[in-house]
């Protein structure tokens, strides 16, 4: 039985198409009748086809991987083949899924293994890598009986070893091999082992290892072919879906931008394409092809490949006997498990107010209803055997019986409903739900999948039930299959499982797909160029110049606004403007609606010229606040671009001028679009013409200081200036007389302290006077006069210190009355 290709035939294009074709087939039958084919050759390739799963789907995204599905007819128990390179394996493993759509079982996939050639080569008898010479065989071959023949000379006798001796040929030093025999008789023979010596294994088994060990060598030569085996059971043909990712090279989008004339009034044609190469080894023949602007994370892993760890060695203990032992058996996982589940219309929608009765026996345990999110939780349940019915006005009553709770988990029980008349009841037996870890004695919650006989939750294999409607067994067949296509199936299968994994959602919305209307051929090792879009675009034909460029010249550009309604992928593109091609350039992923400028030729019809201009720093405002006087300052410049249209039509510019943080634009002319480094102007210049733009920018300033550091000639100035107010005007006066004031009252006390100071510099010298007169004849008359001088100096000082503490006292009051006069200020 052959298993057919699920696709849709290529519709023919043309006229051309169908005479290729025609000729096509009378040059096949021309060939077939000079060939001629044995009987058994169609056989052959019919049975080999039988077992092969055509590619259906491919789907190829931008970071070097591609998905593929394969769908074909199953009879009976069939193993299907695929084949790959050792390269796909990897991504194969990791990603295969296999759905058997009509109610089978894959029993088991298989694949020819890769082990490394040094551990494949280990386990022979032969100590040899898989570089070995002559000699190093020999060398493993010790005690093996071999024959050597040198001519007419015989030798018999088994390998004791092979070494490197010298000998002297012709007043030569030559190096050889030379081969010990040890004979029956016990003698030790030495044999050159020179060119014509031919060396006989005698022992039929290392003949066989040998032979082995060259097998295993020449294998590293087969052609790089994995092949792996889908066996299937059930009974009847079926549909078989396989899909796995595979490394691929990343298709490449292009563009053509076709460009009108005025005439004819027409929107410019965007044209897209996709080069796509085929490098999996095998045909791609009429297959969804769907092309996708993102890049999912993927990555390589060699799972392929047989993996060994390095295991620690265990001495045996020496002396002590070792007795057999008993263990303790496990303790169950205690407590109580739960049901819970989401209930879902036929396309995934969620059902919310859903009963959902759990029964066992015939006794009600409990009634629950769905949230508005479609989901219900029945907890507490004990370990035991189910039956859940699940009901809601307008829908069949869906009842599942059997359903298995364990202690400590949570059996995930999703129940799709069909539209249908509520005494309507489907019941199915042995469904297979999935469960889950509750959190129970201290354990974390984890995610353990178990399908239980089936492709997953809410479908069984064989007689089991689930799926759409609650099918089940032969009966349940016929009725799906009367009521859905393929297709159908295996979209309801792959969006049952979508709804149970909530991960892929937000992914999702990153990418953007190219789903090709009609199916593609592409044989492998070949390329193609496939289109992917065709549509009206708005476009405008500008002129753009940017600021920071060398040239004087600006760049020919078109303003696209994408208008397609897709997201166009980065790649490159191609114009063609008045039926010639007028240049090309690079884009970025562009969205729906998103405008871009896309530059592709220098024109030469536009000069440009760019001068900037410094104005000096002004002063805008002043503001007075607490104590600080806040002086708001503004930086100008000025930048004028000034272009020549040369040419004997009008031209659109675009001037990008940098975004610089800090400054704000300004001046008589806005910018026309902002991007995050560029402000970009549009600048209409007649025929030979010039037109300049100037734009004016501002960067604010602000310079603190406080009001007790205030100056005249700081207050002239604002004054001068009017940023101040009359009022201020007044009160900064004050302000500074009141500084007077004190700086009057602190020049006083600086005199009087001086005075102190000499004063006391003053006695110490009499002071010392007075000692050294101790003894002599004058000094009665001196020390009177020494005595009289201190007292009136004492005197003074008594003056001094009461002048400056008026002096002191009198000045802090009329600090604190500048300090009033200050936190009063504001403006």
């Amino acid at each position: 039985m052959t298993i057919g290709n699920v696709v849709r035939p290529l519709a023919p294009s043309a006229r051309s198409t169908a005479l290729f074709a025609a000729c096509a087939i009378i040059l096949s039958s021309l060939l077939s009748a000079q060939t001629p084919q044995t009987p058994a050759a169609p056989a052959a390739r019919e049975a080999a086809a039988a077992n092969r799963l055509p590619v259906r789907r491919v789907v190829l995204y931008k970071s070097g991987v591609g998905y593929f599905e394969h769908m074909g007819r199953v009879r009976g128990n069939q193993t299907v083949t695929v084949d790959f390179t050792s390269g796909q394996l990897d991504d194969v493993l990791k990603s295969l899924t296999t759905i058997d759509l009509d109610g089978g079982r894959v029993l088991g996939i298989s694949y020819n293994s890769d082990a490394g050639l040094e551990r494949r080569l280990g386990a022979l008898r032969l100590p040899i890598g898989p570089n070995a010479t002559r000699a190093d065989l020999l060398n493993a071959l010790r005690g093996a009986k071999v024959e050597v023949r040198s001519g007419v000379t015989q030798h018999i006798g088994r390998v004791l070893s092979v070494e490197k001796s010298e000998r002297t040929v012709q007043n030569t030093v030559v190096t050889s091999e030379t081969l010990s025999l040890v004979s029956d008789a016990g003698e030790i023979q030495t044999v050159a082992l020179d060119p014509g010596v031919s060396v006989r294994i005698l022992e039929a088994d290392l003949n066989q290892e040998v032979s082995r060990y060259l097998s295993l060598v020449a294998s590293t030569r087969d052609q790089d072919v994995r092949r792996v085996s889908i066996s299937t059971s059930g009974t009847g043909d079926r549909d078989l879906f396989v899909s796995y990712i595979s490394e691929v090279p990343v298709w490449k989008p292009t563009y053509r931008l076709v460009l009108p004339t005025a005439a004819t009034g027409r929107k410019p044609l965007l044209q897209g394409w996709a080069i796509i190469d085929n490098t999996v080894g095998e045909d791609w023949e009429n297959v969804e092809l769907s092309l996708v602007a993102g890049a999912p994370q993927s990555f390589v892993q060699a799972i392929s490949r047989p993996l060994y760890v390095q295991r620690p060695v265990v001495a045996l203990p020496q002396h002590m006997s070792l007795a057999p032992q008993t263990h303790q058996s496990a303790m169950g996982v205690a407590g109580a498990g739960a049901i819970a589940g989401t209930i879902s219309d036929r396309n995934g929608g969620s059902i919310p107010g859903v009963t959902v009765r759990v029964t066992q026996a015939g006794r009600a345990i409990s009634t629950v209803v769905t949230d508005a999110n479609g989901r219900y939780q029945v907890p507490s349940l004990s370990p035991g055997s189910y039956e859940v019915t699940v009901a809601l006005q307008g829908f069949r009553t869906e009842n599942r019986v059997g359903i298995i709770v364990s202690g400590g988990m949570e059996t995930v029980l999703n129940v799709p409903l069909q539209i249908g008349s509520v005494n309507e009841t489907v019941t199915v037996a042995g469904a297979s739900p999935t469960f889950r870890n509750s959190t129970v004695a201290g354990l974390p919650q984890s995610s353990i999948n178990v399908t239980v006989d089936g492709i997953g939750p809410g479908r069984a294999g064989g007689g089991g039930g689930g799926g759409r409607g609650g099918r089940g067994g032969a009966a349940g067949n016929t009725e799906f299959a009367s009521t859905l296509s393929r297709t159908d199936a295996l979209e309801e299968v792959m969006l049952r499982q979508a709804q149970q994994s909530d991960a892929n959602a937000g992914q999702l919305g990153d990418l953007f797909e190219y789903k090709l209307k009609q199916p593609v051929t592409i044989r492998k090792n070949q390329s193609a160029l496939v289109p992917i879009l065709s549509g009206d675009v708005d476009a405008e034909k500008v002129s753009l110049w940017n600021s920071n460029t060398s040239s004087s010249r600006p760049l020919r550009s078109v303003w696209v606004t994408n208008a397609t309604g897709l997201t166009l992928d980065g790649g490159s593109f191609s114009v063609i403007d008045g039926q010639a091609f007028a240049g090309e350039g690079l884009m970025d992923p562009l969205k729906p609606g998103e405008k871009r400028l896309l530059s592709y030729a220098v024109d030469l019809g536009v000069q440009m010229d760019a001068k900037g201009e410094n104005v000096p720093v002004r002063v805008a405002k002043v503001q007075i606040a607490r104590g600080l006087v806040i002086q708001t300052t503004e930086e100008r410049q000025k930048r004028t671009y000034t272009a020549r249209n040369d040419d004997t039509e009008p031209r659109v510019l675009v001037i990008e001028h940098p975004v610089r943080n800090g400054w704000k634009v300004g001046g008589t002319v806005s910018p026309a679009e902002t991007t995050a480094a560029w402000y970009r102007y549009r600048l209409q210049i007649e025929p030979k013409k010039t037109a300049m733009i100037v734009i004016d920018e501002t960067r604010p300033g602000q310079t603190q200081y406080a009001v007790s550091n205030i100056t005249d000639d700081l207050v002239v100035a604002m004054v001068r200036d009017e940023l101040i107010t009359p009022a201020i005007e007044a009160s900064l006066k004050q302000i500074l007389a009141q500084k007077a004031t004190i700086a009057q009252l602190n020049n006083q006390i600086q005199v009087k302290e001086r005075e102190i100071a000499t004063i006391g510099t003053d006695q110490d010298r009499v002071r010392e006077n007075m000692k050294s007169l101790k003894g002599s004849s004058e000094e009665k008359q001196l020390l009177q006069r020494y005595v009289k001088q201190l007292q009136d100096q004492e005197d003074r000082l008594e003056v001094l210190r009461g002048e400056v503490k008026g002096l002191n006292d009198e000045r802090q009051k009329a600090q604190s009355e500048l300090t009033r006069m200050i936190e009063a200020l504001a403006g």
